[in-house]
């Protein structure tokens, strides 16, 4: 029998408008699921329960008097890294553990407009530094195909709530990886938008241009028609994507032609090591692809190591933005105290060198990546880690655990190009292992029409790990 779960966004949306299910309903299946499931999994952080069933009714009334909204009544949690007004945010820290959102961030709004019901906020490491969520105010993200192994980070809790079914579809922000990062742990799609193609205000600046908000979901369509209703400029952003030719949901509708894609699985992190499993799913991919009518040709990675420091000097300056009183900085975790350390003791100088050495880099190696329609590489070099595998260290072996564990997903993040994370695989054990497709800049229709050919080929929305049922 179908549950109100096993529905992805875009059917509980339709049936909401032909009036055959209530968004009550479908509010209060997902509010019971999150009470007797979010803990195991460390989905939540908040849960807005009176929020939800308010914004419901007012749902219903608005279906039952003939309005219309892309997903009206249709539940989207928010991550705890953008704030909802009137709404606890945490960052992910103790440090905010009384701190009440004043503004909503533009995401929220645009969510909001399209009709959402904020089931709450989602779980998020602290000030959304690492790679894994782990962070002393909630529950450890856990992946729910293993659930003594990590749902990854920043975005983890919004992939182990899509994963588990506590919500149909989520939003998150991708700054190093952090929505390709637990989509991969978590067997689910996610998007990082081009640069510019979402406003991140109005709170947050963009001024290194690293960090996106996008799509997390179990198919390419509804990620595809969550990026439609949040891809939007808004005055004061810094930065501005081409405007697209038609809907990212009609791109996820046609065939992608025949593409000119390059593979690699080099990386510009030293001793960054590719486990068989992910190896074995990048070679999938390559086959599949091939299969599909598509070239597909090595690529000589026009990035190298003399990237990484200066993309740590960029990291360690973002972790000194999130401000934190004098008499609270005792609370922070260590690695972020490293991090701010670290951060506080670059100089401008330093900084806008290493500004401008990382846009160097990406000026010389655009024209080799521009040869290509999509480049694949593994999401991640390693399967889903123990909880506990990052955090059992000293600050320093965390770091570099981190950079060996995620050393392709950033190189996106620095170049400003979109990039998607695709559920092909899983092992023998039952883990998910993503593949990365990265496409030209103000290319998502791309990569969603090549993923949507994809996941026709190969299905995956309906594989569900044991706690669904």
């Amino acid at each position: 029998m179908t549950q109100i779960h096993d529905l992805s966004a875009r059917e509980q949306a339709a049936a909401i408008r032909d009036r055959e299910l209530s968004p009550v309903d479908i509010t209060e299946h997902y509010l019971n699921r999150i009470d007797r499931l979010s803990e195991q999994v460390g989905a939540y952080v908040t849960v807005t329960a009176d929020i939800a069933r308010e914004q419901a009714k007012a749902a219903e009334k608005a279906v039952m008097q003939g309005e219309s909204a892309p997903l009206l009544g249709v539940p989207v949690p928010i991550k705890d890294l953008n704030m909802v007004k009137d709404v606890p945010m945490t960052l992910g820290s103790s440090v905010y553990d009384d701190f009440q959102g004043f503004a909503d961030d533009h995401v929220v709004t645009f969510l909001r407009e399209a009709g959402t019901i904020l089931l709450g906020k989602t779980n998020t490491p602290e000030f959304g530094l690492p790679c894994y969520t782990e962070n002393g105010v909630a529950p450890p993200a856990r992946t729910p195909w293993d659930l003594s192994r990590s749902a990854g980070g920043s975005s983890g809790g919004a992939a182990a709530a899509v994963a588990s079914g506590l919500a149909p579809m989520a939003q998150g922000s991708d700054g190093g990886g952090s929505i390709r990062i637990p989509s991969s742990v978590c067997g689910l799609f996610g998007i990082k938008p081009t640069r510019g193609r979402v406003s991140h205000g109005p709170i947050v600046p963009d001024l290194t241009g690293l960090s996106t908000n996008g799509p997390i979901a179990r198919n390419v369509r509804d990620a595809a028609l969550m990026l439609d209703i949040i891809a939007k400029n808004m005055p004061g952003d810094m930065y501005h994507a081409a405007p697209q030719d038609g809907t990212f949901l009609e791109a996820a509708e046609r065939e992608p032609g025949r593409l000119r894609i390059a593979r690699s699985v080099a990386s510009p992190v030293p001793g960054a090591e590719v486990h068989p499993d992910c190896l074995a799913a990048y070679d999938a991919a390559t086959e599949l692809l091939t299969e599909l009518g598509h070239e597909v040709e090595e690529l000589d990675l026009p990035f190298d190591e003399t990237l990484v420091p200066h993309f740590e000097t960029l990291w360690a300056a973002m972790a000194t933005l999130t401000p934190v009183a004098p008499d609270r900085e005792e609370r922070l975790l260590p690695l972020t105290r490293w991090l701010r350390e670290r951060g506080k003791a670059v100089t401008a100088p330093e900084l806008f060198a290493a500004q401008a050495s990382l846009q160097l880099a990406v000026r010389l190696a655009m024209p080799v990546t521009n040869r290509y329609d999509v480049i694949l590489h593994p999401t991640l070099a390693q399967p889903p880690v123990p909880i506990g595998y990052f955090d059992g260290v000293t600050p320093e072996e965390n770091f570099e655990r981190q950079k060996r564990f995620t050393p392709y997903t950033s190189l996106y993040n620095v170049s400003g190009q979109p990039a998607v994370s695709v559920p092909l695989h899983w092992t023998k054990a039952g883990l998910p292992i993503g593949v990365m497709l990265v496409g030209r800049m103000n290319a998502e229709a791309t990569l969603i029409s090549l993923s949507a050919q994809l996941e026709a080929a190969r299905p995956w929305a309906d594989r569900h790990p044991p706690i669904w049922d």
